[in-house]
């Protein structure tokens, strides 16, 4: 059986997530979206989750800060330096250099946290992929078997496509 890639094209959010929508719950399964900007309308029909980023970065808020004090702690520890009297494990200078690294280290979590969770670098194009959907318009990118290509077509087209297109056929590889 041979897998047929349709490309759709919308020109707002909406009817794209009409199309997404329509696409879930006739359950076509392996479909891509493209879209110039991000887009909560494609977000939800998609049904996409919170990011963990924010889970990244709290962990990494965490290992600065039990760095820092780690740090504070141990140099307190190791030359003992006394200085006017005050007690060894004085906590108010350790926190400004907790909260330093609190933000260092929360900071390059987060960025690896993003770039990881991205996908980037990208090696190549996603399939299906128009220049158009990175400047005005939103894409659907469908894979489907060449027995529902039809059915596809026509929920693409009634949720407000603007233009429809097969791409070639593909030899899919055959069960073992």
């Amino acid at each position: 059986m041979s897998t047929i890639a349709i490309i759709s094209s919308f020109a707002d959010d909406t009817h794209a997530a009409h199309a997404i929508e329509e696409l879930r719950a006739s359950q076509v399964a392996d479909f891509h979206t493209f879209a110039p900007f991000p887009s909560h309308k494609i977000e939800h029909a998609i049904g996409k989750k919170k990011s963990p980023v924010r889970w990244i970065v709290l962990t990494g808020g965490i290992s600065g800060v039990l760095t820092g004090l780690a740090i504070t702690i141990g140099t307190t520890y190791e030359w003992r330096l006394n200085a006017g009297g005050k007690p060894l494990l004085s906590w108010p200078p350790f926190i400004v250099i907790c909260f330093e690294l609190m933000v260092l280290l929360g900071g390059i979590f987060g960025f690896f946290g993003v770039l990881g969770l991205a996908g980037v670098p990208a090696t190549e194009s996603a399939p299906g992929y128009d220049a158009r959907f990175g400047g005005d318009r939103f894409g659907i990118v469908v894979r489907c078997d060449e027995a529902e290509a039809a059915r596809v077509e026509s929920m693409l087209k009634e949720s407000g496509a603007e233009e429809v297109v097969r791409e070639g056929v593909q030899q899919a590889a055959p069960n073992p």
